[in-house]
């Protein structure tokens, strides 16, 4: 590959680091063709990037994006997935992958300016999705509301059912 091209993919690379809110490394090796079409088309409808790039671009991109400690992991083919608005987007289509096509390997990931190991990677694909996590957090924050309108209830519907009561025994009596 020409010099200019390979400045040209390394500054394009440069800048989806800069973008993404999270990177993951895989091994592709022993995926056909139709797969890796396949392993795309499923991590777009995630908002994920597949990209297939050569190891010292991704290190000369990343070096000069910020981004520190992935040169242990550039060995062998490598496709980098980049997720641009949801974190856990990359890691979780990309562990789908890894159980469908049984060859791929998790190589790392990247948060932010920081490197992690295949282990993270799979940890962060564990996430609950993120309308998960919100709808907790909603149910979390509106526990003591419903709690203090219970309590704050309590004492009327006594009073209402203590009256109902009195009713009864008056019909029952006269």
């Amino acid at each position: 590959m020409p010099t200019a091209q390979k400045a040209q993919v390394i500054e394009e690379t440069r800048q989806d680091f800069e973008r993404a809110t999270a990177v993951v490394l895989a091994d592709y090796r022993g995926l056909t063709v139709q797969q890796m079409g396949q392993l795309r088309g499923k991590l777009a409808e995630r908002g994920v990037v597949l990209k297939v790039i050569k190891n010292t671009l991704i290190k000369r991109a990343a070096d000069e994006a910020g981004v520190q400690g992935l040169a242990p992991y550039l060995t062998g083919p490598t496709a980098v997935a980049f997720s641009y608005d949801d974190p856990v987007a990359a890691a979780k289509g990309m562990a789908d992958a890894l159980r469908e096509f049984r060859r791929m390997e998790i190589k790392a990931g990247v948060l932010g300016k920081a490197s992690f190991d295949a282990k993270a990677v799979r940890s962060l694909a564990e996430l609950p999705s993120k309308e998960v996590l919100l709808g907790k957090l909603v149910g979390t924050l509106n526990a003591p509301i419903q709690q203090l309108a219970w309590v704050l209830n309590a004492p009327i519907a006594n009073l209402a059912r203590a009256l109902d009561q009195v009713r009864l025994k008056q019909e029952a009596n006269a």
